[in-house]
């Protein structure tokens, strides 16, 4: 056995295996795939082997139909047999809501290139042979790339691909250490000998968190037991011209298809377990587990209703085997945090779908240094330091027992929560917050009318939070309104070199003492990365505010990049405070400190350290609300006394609580774009708008210049523009498409409500070619296509004299 290596991929299952071959592929050849086993030991092995591009993240869905078309190539490549089944697949819709979410997948699909139709029941029954009983069935979505292959083939097709390009594979060699070096190189200690490798990959799937714990981190992963049936031959299925199409019928929990000739079906049964919580056994890999019918009784004659050729047929086998989960259900990939060249590719539950996509992935990351789509929605660092076993377990299982409930943009699963809440937290619940969470965190949604219910309802359309919203937005335009700034990232960046570490990762300009700037930051290929104020409190202090869910993959970001004379530290959780905004925004500040914070002395975009009540505050004159507005920042210890000051001096001012709905709507009234919407590492700032901060000019050589000059120079192909949509029910959330005639030439990133104007808002990418003034569009949503005029400027306040008197 090589005793070094470029890479080390520890775990053979189908991930591990697809790592290994788009490492080669992307042109390293000096990589290592270490098994425990014999390759497919896990989960691989007794996988059903379906795949399916729905997803509702559009770039996991993209990189889905990737990992499908990848296979035809793997087959080629190798000569050696996937087993693919091309056999299209029908997602069935028992329910209004459910159908409404179909029909909005639909329209995402209609720029992402996916193929997918709409099916009425006559139709499910005409593909089906009238094998499925449509009784109450509203519609289906059908997608022809869905299908099945061979598990144990696709991964030896994966691994001989990876041994073409020049990689190795040891098997039946458990990994027993990683260990760091120095220089953030890693031994890799295995029952042959001791490995030395640039990089680790933690492929371990049923024991990545065995492999995790090995380099002192924790997962947040969970196997969870999950059973299906494969029946006896049945004439109506084996008689068939062609094969029988995959249907999943989320309202029984299961998920169906044609094996050999008779039917394989699956089941997401509530009544469902949690395996191994405390660990997988080193010695499991090719065992089973015991059949347990009783969990899935339910579900079995629910089957039985809906495919009634079931109930006569015999069941020849029970396969009731172990996969992972992350909290949320996406994979984990990506560079650990707190780790040099330590890197996760775990808890890919749906491994013959996105195990293509997610090797592709990694691979761009190790080898490039990012990905080519926004990895928000797979990369491990959307989980904190603050995950915990006892967060994992209860939100696997809610995972796990709602994988195939509708899935509402407003929706606020309840399991694991509350678990992280500041001090605000019962003084805002005793004032009848309705809670979200972020990263988390509890934090107001809004606050509930008296006599309504502390609870939104889930829904595609305007749910019963819209008066509530509505009346906190007129309390901030028209008096003074306060919410908290917790759901901040924060980081406290100090030392000598501090102002030229900060000129080279951000590409905007670096304030003057007691002044602050809005700034992206971009990747070396021009994408942003972030949406950052800088605040600069003396020329060896500043301060980074962003996107509080994107804290961790900021920080990393930033100690990748970090120089000596520089520290930096992340105060999110540290430091806290509130906003106060609205035309008697700065008559309520004025009223509690003895600072001056008249126009003259305290102007827009400055920075003030003051005593506020008995708090050590710093202040920020600027607000996300478009509105004039203060962001006054203290010690978590001194939050709760922070907000007695505030909250008896506004008493007379009529100041109001607001929570996210109402920010996001007041936000909609300047046409303000929103992190992980308007901007995200899949675009580039020309192209949305944000290279108005960027300084062109600055000296220094920030990263991602070099892709920003080039698309300056050559123009964006497409831009963001705002529109007012006729709409009536339903607003937009995002990715609806946008038409012009009969073509869809766009796609919108965000979109609501303004009720302080009353019109119902979108932002969209259009391309240059077509935006004009007064262009008029139609934005399809929930299936309707609905007018929609663009406009050029903020809807409010548009020469920005409230926001800056």
């Amino acid at each position: 056995m090589q005793n070094s290596a470029q890479v080390v991929v520890i775990g053979g299952g189908v991930v591990g295996c697809s790592v290994l071959y788009h490492l080669t592929k992307l042109g390293w050849s000096d990589v290592m795939l270490v098994e425990r086993s014999d390759l497919t030991s896990g989960s691989t092995w007794h996988a059903a082997g379906g795949f399916h591009t729905l997803n509702g993240d559009t770039n996991m869905a993209a990189l889905q139909g990737y990992t499908i078309q990848l296979y035809k190539e793997l087959e080629a490549l190798t000569g050696m047999n996937c087993g693919l089944h091309h056999v299209g697949g029908i997602t069935l819709a028992d329910n209004q809501a459910r159908f409404e979410m179909l029909t909005a997948e639909r329209a995402k699909h209609r720029y992402m290139g996916l193929h997918t139709e709409l099916l009425t029941p006559a139709e499910i029954t005409r593909m089906t042979d009238g094998l499925v009983n449509v009784d109450g069935i509203i519609g289906g979505l059908y997608d022809p790339l869905d299908g099945h292959l061979d598990p144990s083939g696709t991964t030896h097709a994966y691994a001989k691909a990876a041994r073409l390009g020049g990689a190795t594979i040891i098997q039946h060699n458990r990994v027993l250490q990683t260990n760091p070096r120095a220089d953030g190189t890693w031994d890799v200690v295995t029952e042959q000998g001791t490995i030395h490798a640039e990089h680790v990959v933690n492929a371990g799937g049923l024991w990545a968190r065995e492999v995790a714990a090995m380099a002192g981190v924790y997962l947040p992963l969970l196997p969870m037991a999950h059973q299906y049936l494969v029946t006896d031959d049945i004439p109506e299925i084996y008689n068939r011209d062609i094969e029988f199409p995959h249907v999943m019928d989320p309202g029984g929990e299961s998920y169906l298809r044609q094996e050999g000739r008779g039917l394989c079906i699956g089941f997401y049964e509530k009544p469902c377990e949690a395996w191994s919580v405390d660990g997988t056994p080193w010695d499991f890999g090719h065992e089973l587990l015991n059949e347990q019918f009783d969990k899935i009784e339910d579900s079995v004659n629910f089957a039985y209703r809906r495919f009634p050729v079931l109930e006569r047929a015999g069941v020849k086998n029970v396969i009731h085997g172990p996969f992972t989960f992350a909290p949320d259900g996406n994979p984990l990939i990506g560079p650990v945090p707190g780790l040099r060249n330590y890197w996760s590719a775990c808890a890919v539950m749906a491994g013959f779908s996105q195990g293509g996509g997610m090797g592709k992935s990694l691979a761009e990351w190790m080898i490039y240094g990012e990905t080519e789509v926004d990895p928000r929605g797979f990369d491990v660092a959307r989980f904190g330091k603050w995950t915990t076993p006892g967060y994992t377990v209860p939100k696997v299982i809610e995972n796990y027992q709602m994988r195939f409930s509708v899935s509402y943009p407003n929706e606020e699963r309840p399991a694991a929560r509350p678990f992280r809440t500041t001090p605000m937290y019962d003084i805002f619940d005793g004032m009848g917050a309705v809670w979200g969470q972020q990263y988390g965190l509890e934090v107001p949604n809004y606050f509930a009318l008296k006599g309504q219910p502390r609870y939104e309802q889930p829904s595609f359309k305007r749910s019963n939070a819209w008066e509530a919203t509505a009346q906190e937005v007129r309390a901030v335009r028209e008096g003074v309104g306060i919410n908290e700034v917790q759901n901040f990232g924060k980081f406290r960046v100090t030392g000598t070199g501090a102002r030229a570490w900060l000129d080279r990762m951000m590409a905007g300009n670096i304030p003057k003492p007691g002044r602050l700037s809005l700034t992206p930051m971009l990747s070396p290929k021009g994408r942003i990365l972030g949406d950052f104020t800088v605040t600069c409190i003396s020329e060896v202090e500043f301060r980074i505010t962003g996107s509080y869910g994107a804290q961790d993959q900021h920080l990393r970001w930033f100690q990748q990049h970090l120089v000596d004379d520089v520290c930096i530290e992340n105060i999110s959780d540290t430091t806290t405070g509130f906003q106060i905004a609205g035309p008697l925004a700065r008559d309520l500040l004025a009223s509690v400190t003895r600072a001056d914070v008249s126009p003259e002395a305290f102007k827009f975009m400055d920075v003030r350290r003051m005593t506020i009540g008995m708090a050590d505050c710093l202040v920020q004159r600027v607000s996300y609300t478009g509105d004039l507005g203060f962001e006054i920042f203290t010690d978590f210890m001194s939050q709760r006394s922070l907000w007695h000051t505030l909250w008896a001096a506004g008493q007379s001012m009529g100041l109001r609580p607001f929570g996210m709905r109402a920010m996001m709507s007041l936000r909609l009234d300047k046409l303000f774009g929103s992190w992980a919407r308007e901007f995200s590492p899949d675009y580039m700032p020309g192209e949305t708008g944000i290279d108005r901060f960027i300084r062109w000019n600055k000296p220094s050589d920030w990263v991602g210049k070099a892709a920003a000059l080039a698309e300056k120079a050559a123009g964006p192909k497409r831009r963001q523009v705002a529109f007012v949509v006729d709409a009536v029910d339903a607003d937009v959330v995002a990715y609806e498409p946008v038409w012009i005639g009969e073509s869809v030439v766009g796609f919108c990133t965000s979109g609501g409500y303004s009720h302080w104007t009353g019109q119902s808002i979108a932002i969209a990418f259009v391309p240059v070619e077509h935006i004009k003034p007064g262009l008029v569009v139609n934005i399809e949503i929930l299936g309707k296509r609905c007018a929609a005029r663009m406009v050029d400027g903020p809807l409010w306040d548009a020469d920005g004299a409230r926001m800056r008197g």
